[in-house]
């Protein structure tokens, strides 16, 4: 298959994360970025452009963080990519962070777990299927020591709810658990991967379509919740 010409973005978490694929060559940026992501991706964005020597409307395609993760985050990743993609005139597909972390695993069995906050975490189960993967439990929102069951062995954990919480989750999986990457984090480059073959389906939406992914609904924020910016989707 051709490799096709596609951006993608995250800003799920506390890294602001880039990946262009041009001309079949690849061009990364992934930083931490804490509360920045606003004022910090779109100039990432041009030099990793300008790095390519390529331009929006050379591309076929924006992926994009879609959750679960920071409720901010998630809004200013989508924004940004329907506006790209809106002034671009290209399709979008949106991404799940904990499917992303799966990939960038490298492992075939994981569990993906994201903090967050409030003492509890985001929780998926995926496995290796061919170059893609079977969703075993779809993400869901849970307190740590009542994450849901998996079935069998040789299950790896990551993302940062096994930095936060990884004596409580190992506990609830004992012996099935293997490997955890606590340091994982959702990055661009993988969603890159998971993206292609959607957008070589013709699977991608148009920018109006383009919506996050909130496992938790909340109408009503704290005031210093807002203000802490640690309210998470």
């Amino acid at each position: 298959m051709m490799l096709m010409n596609i951006l993608t973005l995250d800003t799920s978490t506390e890294f602001l994360s880039l990946a262009l694929q041009f001309k079949g060559q690849l061009y990364v940026r992934h930083l931490h970025a804490g509360q920045s992501h606003s004022q910090r991706i779109l100039p990432l964005l041009r030099e990793l452009l300008d790095e390519a020597g390529a331009g929006m409307r050379d591309l076929q395609g924006i992926a994009f963080g879609a959750g679960p993760g920071s409720f901010t985050g998630l809004r200013i990743g989508c924004g940004v990519a329907q506006g790209l993609a809106f002034g671009a005139s290209l399709p979008v597909v949106g991404v799940s962070t904990l499917m992303a972390l799966a990939e960038a695993s490298g492992q075939a069995r994981v569990i993906a777990c994201l903090d967050a906050r409030m003492g509890e975490v985001y929780h998926a189960a995926y496995e290796r299927a061919g170059s893609g993967w079977k969703t075993v439990m779809a993400p869901g929102l849970y307190k740590p020591d009542a994450v849901p069951a998996v079935d069998g062995d040789g299950w790896s954990g990551a993302g940062s709810g096994w930095a936060a919480y990884g004596d409580v989750l190992a506990a609830q999986y004992g012996q099935q658990l293997g490997l955890v990457l606590a340091d994982a984090s959702p990055q661009a480059l993988a969603m890159l991967r998971l993206a292609e073959p959607e957008f070589a389906a013709g699977r991608g939406t148009s920018a109006a379509e383009a919506a996050p992914v909130y496992v938790r609904n909340r109408v009503a924020l704290k005031t210093s919740e807002r203000e802490a910016g640690q309210t998470f989707g």
